[in-house]
């Protein structure tokens, strides 16, 4: 066999050969070293301020957001997305063509079709159709988008929950908050950049990991604010601990761990300087921010709140108090909307309940971020992980009726920010169960969302472990159709 000129070179390639070729690259790179020492230390981005105000990419037509995420899976069929064949059809059992090769969490067989038992009034100038459950979201239905076409990749809570926060359905992403807390800072140097608000029953889904920063310093990942007790663990001096005596000790671990990055040049420690330093600020402005009974009482009755109390409605309060102050992304957890049938885990007992404990809030919260001025620069996000199915799961008898989960269509609704006012987007079929209109998938929301605070989703990007990685992955588009 003839050889090639390559194969007769590669005797020549011997082991001398290569160290004596490859000592000289070895060398240059030894001189760069010497006069650039941090040469191959890996840079946190931003760690000198890593919550310093970043300009966006393009004008922003938002400045802050508040998620409500409203946990477990909020059922659209029975809040925003009336059918009236699915009611007609009311204990019929669903075409199987329909579920044919349907994967679902819970439903076994060929259930039956649970129409709605509530009324549809339309509201507002707009004529949005809104159940008779959400009567003070109702009143402000020209200052809403409905937004009933989402769907996404994802039935179970834990995945889609993690999916619907980071663009991702396993743990180690970043969320939404700590992307946008690493592209644009916050205006406020004296609070997390990124806060996180709980309320409700404890469920089944993923925690902590929905506010987490994954591969991001970890100065970008959300801070949870407790309702009762200290907001924020150690906030406050231990007894006997003056402010002074703390600064002093702050000091001396902030000199060690600069000479602890000197040696190492880990950015995770740059960015436990900069924790370390805003925890001290922090001693200072969230007492002042979480004292919500300083509001006067016409607030107070307009939200329900109740200082003191551990609810969503104060949590709504603290979240405009927050964005006053210019934290850049507020996020509110309610959790309980998994109503699958059982008592008070249904649509008849369970779901009016959850109804009464965030609706006014929620309404009060537009009302007063408008008449504040704070609504036009302020992107306010309602909804949950997935949606419901429009059949019963029939885990129970009558009256503890439940949907299961339903990730192919669902209702989420937004307001301010750039968000076109009194619009209903997309639609479903006849029984609620496909998207046949301006379908957004979750990828699609979340470039939408960075679009109204300026950023392209395409170049808000991080590289981590050899690649670019950005919340929406590989795909999303921009859904002109919800802005105004």
């Amino acid at each position: 066999m003839k050889r090639s000129p390559a194969h007769e070179a590669l005797p020549g390639l011997t082991r001398r050969h290569f160290f004596q070729q490859s000592g000289f690259g070895i060398g240059g790179l030894a001189l760069l070293a010497l006069l650039q020492p941090d040469l191959f230390r890996p840079r946190a981005a931003h760690a000198a301020d890593p919550m310093a105000p970043r300009a966006p990419h393009f004008a922003p037509k938002a400045k802050n957001i508040i998620f409500l995420f409203m946990a477990g899976g909020p059922s659209q069929i029975d809040l925003f997305d009336p059918k009236p064949k699915l009611t007609a059809l009311h204990g019929e059992k669903i075409p199987e063509d329909i579920i044919k090769g349907e994967r679902f969490a819970f439903i076994k067989g060929v259930p039956t079709l649970l129409g709605s038992p509530y009324a549809f009034g339309r509201h507002g100038q707009s004529g949005a159709r809104v159940s008779s459950l959400l009567p003070h979201l109702g009143r402000v239905a020209d200052d809403i988008l409905i937004l009933r076409s989402v769907h996404t990749d994802h039935f179970n809570h834990a995945p889609a929950q993690i999916f619907m926060n980071s663009g991702h359905p396993l743990i180690g992403r970043p969320s939404m908050g700590s992307w946008l807390t690493y592209g644009l800072g916050s205006a406020n140097g004296d609070l997390p950049g990124f806060v996180v608000l709980l309320s409700g029953q404890p469920d089944p889904g993923a925690g902590n990991t929905c506010w987490g920063s994954g591969f991001l310093p970890t100065a970008y990942q959300g801070v949870e604010f407790r309702s009762q007790g200290e907001p924020v663990p150690s906030v406050s001096n231990p007894p006997g601990i003056t402010s002074a005596v703390r600064r002093r000790g702050l000091d001396v671990v902030k000199s060690l761990n600069e000479q602890h990055l000197l040696d190492a040049g880990d950015p995770e420690i740059e960015a436990r300087i900069a924790t370390y330093e805003k925890a001290y600020r922090m001693q200072t402005s969230v007492p002042e921010l979480t004292e919500i009974a300083r509001e006067p009482r016409a607030i107070h009755a307009m939200y329900g709140t109740r200082p003191g109390e551990a609810s969503f409605a104060n949590n709504c309060l603290l979240a405009r108090r927050l964005v006053e102050r210019g934290v850049r992304f507020v996020q509110l957890y309610h959790r309980g909307w998994d109503h699958h049938g059982g008592r008070d885990h249904d649509i008849t007992t369970g779901l009016p309940r959850l109804c009464r404990e965030t609706d006014q809030a929620a309404a009060a919260l537009i009302r007063d971020l408008r008449q504040r001025g704070l609504l036009d620069q302020t992107l306010v996000i309602w909804g949950g992980e997935f949606g419901r199915t429009p059949m019963n799961e029939g885990r129970v008898e009558a009256p503890y009726v439940g949907r299961d989960h339903h990730p192919r269509a669902f209702t989420m609704w937004m307001a301010g920010g750039g968000i076109a006012p009194g619009l209903t987007v997309g639609a479903t079929d006849e029984l609620g169960y496909n998207v046949t209109e301006d379908p957004v998938h979750v990828h699609d929301l979340h470039a939408t969302i960075l679009d109204l605070m300026g950023l392209d989703h395409t170049k808000l990007t991080y590289r981590y472990q050899g690649r670019a990685f950005r919340l929406t992955d590989t795909s999303g588009k921009i859904i002109r159709k919800l802005q105004a």
